[in-house]
This record gives C-alpha cells, sequence and structure tokens, in this order.
C-alpha cells in the first residue's frame, strides 16, 4: 500500500466519532478527515482545550486509526458567497448571528483562521473545505456579465482570503479548496484564476477530488498534472455521466440526487466513470504521498456497504511507484 486511505466523516455526522471510528476500523480504514461538524471536531472546543484534541487522537488510536486532515467546508462556503437562508441551515448559531450577510461573512473568516490553529494544535498540516463565491451566479452570461464583474469577484476572493492565508502561512498548516461548482474555483482555468489573485500564496491549493471535474467534461488527470505542487489533499470520489434519459443535462435540472433523469450523478468508487487507475499513476507521478480520503456519496446504495466496499477498492487500486526502471536489469 503507497498511501494511507482515509474516510471524510462529512456525509456521517449524525454518528457520533467513536462509533464511526469503529466502524471504518472494521472497514479496513487507515484514519479518518475529521468533519469541523456534529461531535467529529469542534474548533472552539479544540482551542479552549489543553486535552481535548489530544483526547481525540488517543480515542482514534484504539481502533488503529490516524488523522491527516480536517475539514471546514460549511464555514468556509460562507467567507465569500451571497448569504441567504440556505446558509443558516449549515452554518452555527455563532457564525448566523443575526444574518446580517457581511457580519456573517465576517465571523466566518474568523472561524477559518481560528481553524488553522486548531489544525495545528490537532497536529496536521492540511484543512480542506471551500471558499465561496460572490460570482457563481454569473456562471451562465445573460444577462450579459462584463468583464470588470467577473475580476470583482476574484477581487473579492482575494480581499477575504489572502488575510486567512497569512494566518494558515503563520501557523504552519495549508488550506486545500475543494474544486467544486459555487466556489471560486471549479475547473482548471478558475484554479488558475484564483491562484493569480492570490499571487500564488503558498498556503492555498488543493483537495483533489475527479467526481466534481468529470462530469463536467473537465480532464480530471491533467488536473493534477496542471497543479502538481499545489495537490495538498485528494478525495477520492467517482461519478457517472450520460446514463440519463436525456431530460436534465449538466445543470441538473432542478431535480435531486438519484433522479434517473439525470445525466450525471455521484457514485461509490468503482460504479461511476472515474478512471481510478489514471489518478494514481498521475499522484505517483507528480510525488503525492498524503492519503486518498474516500468522500461516500451515492443515493442509490447502502452507505455502510458503500464505503466498505470503497475501501477495498481504493487499498486495491494503488500502488507504490517504481524505484527503478523495469528494464535496469537487462544488463546484469
Amino acid at each position: 500500500m503507497a498511501r494511507p486511505v482515509t474516510l471524510f466523516t462529512g456525509q456521517w455526522a449524525d454518528l457520533p466519532l467513536e462509533e464511526l471510528a469503529k466502524k471504518t476500523s472494521a472497514w479496513g480504514y487507515d484514519g479518518l478527515e475529521l468533519a469541523c461538524w456534529g461531535d467529529h471536531f469542534d474548533v472552539d472546543a479544540a482551542l479552549a482545550s489543553d486535552t481535548y484534541c489530544k483526547e481525540k487522537k488517543e480515542m482514534l488510536k484504539e481502533y488503529g486509526l490516524k488523522v491527516w486532515a480536517i475539514s471546514t467546508h460549511l464555514v468556509g462556503q460562507a467567507v465569500c458567497d451571497n448569504i441567504d437562508e440556505r446558509h443558516k441551515a449549515i452554518l452555527s448559531p455563532d457564525i448566523w448571528g443575526e444574518g446580517d450577510p457581511e457580519k456573517v461573512r465576517k465571523r466566518a473568516a474568523k472561524m477559518m483562521i481560528k481553524t488553522a490553529q486548531a489544525a495545528k494544535k490537532l497536529g496536521v498540516k492540511v484543512v480542506c473545505g471551500f471558499t465561496g463565491s460572490s460570482i457563481w451566479h454569473l456562471l451562465y452570461s445573460f444577462p450579459p456579465a462584463a468583464p470588470g464583474m467577473i475580476e470583482a469577484g476574484y477581487e473579492d476572493f482575494a480581499k477575504r482570503w489572502l488575510p486567512i492565508l497569512d494566518e494558515f502561512k503563520a501557523a504552519g498548516v495549508k488550506f486545500a479548496l475543494e474544486v467544486h461548482p459555487t466556489e471560486i474555483a471549479f475547473d482548471i482555468a478558475s484554479a488558475q484564476r484564483a491562484l493569480k489573485a492570490i499571487k500564488n500564496h503558498k498556503s492555498f491549493g488543493f483537495n483533489y477530488d475527479p467526481s466534481h471535474l468529470g462530469y463536467q467534461g473537465v480532464d480530471y488527470v491533467k488536473f493534477i498534472r496542471t497543479f502538481s505542487d499545489r495537490i495538498f489533499h485528494a478525495h477520492m470520489k467517482d461519478a457517472w455521466w450520460g446514463h440519463g434519459d436525456g431530460t436534465v443535462g449538466v445543470f441538473g435540472g432542478h431535480t435531486d440526487f438519484a433522479d434517473p433523469r439525470r445525466f450525471w450523478d455521484f457514485r461509490s468508487i468503482g460504479h461511476g466513470d472515474i478512471n481510478f487507475e489514471e489518478i494514481i499513476v498521475a499522484l505517483n507521478d507528480i510525488g503525492y504521498q498524503g492519503p486518498l480520503s474516500i468522500e461516500w456519496e451515492d443515493s442509490r446504495m447502502d452507505r455502510e456497504h458503500g464505503a466498505e466496499e470503497a475501501c477495498a477498492f481504493i487499498k486495491a487500486a494503488d500502488f507504490k511507484p517504481s524505484q527503478l526502471a523495469f528494464d535496469a536489469q537487462f544488463d546484469k
């Protein structure tokens, strides 16, 4: 096995962490990517207590598990977003407050800084998450969006995130954006533009996730090679596309996941169209040695069956790169 295989706990926040740890250990996982919601990882508690982080790691150790990253997608989303009632459902009352959009964004930014500090205290080097975007609603340009409107969105992103990233740097922690629709970066071109906006800040990189690229038509292997020095973390997640009945396109048609009319959907690993062999080769080529973290989503499958099967699939798919040329022994 070349890399540890972990489970992202975000979709499992209904389970107490110890119960989930017991299950994932039995399924063969090496660790957990802890979500900063549910009881999985509490940033404020970590900073307020001298024992919180130690107790978390000791509990995981009892089940043979480690933690290499924590994730704060929900709070990160609020840093740049145009805030509305949807955000109230994903934010804590402390972040939401009275719901004033700019105050929500500022409180979210402060929490991101605290998350970097909590990650340092936990002993992890990567925080995964979202950035939000003030310009996602301008994706399809009608009424036409003037070029300055898009540029203003990247300037807003830089203004809000550079102070956060400076604090990440001070903590010795990196922020890994999961490139994803609704974020400031959702494909290769927008990821390049995001990096340019923050002057290639060394603490900003990517949580690679092929599932959000494939159905868009983005070359998800090219993404790895394009950002070889910015892949700080990797989600293993599958999707399929082109399986609908032609009723619903790539934008989703306001349908729910698992609607058989949909053009694309998330699938349990090995049941979709992502080529994990090519991904492993590319990750080997760039020297990525972080965890392969399974983000399990499939509305058609029992999640415990899927999570166990996905772990076995990725462990079988992963391999160490060669340390010598295959024909180096011909003259021996």
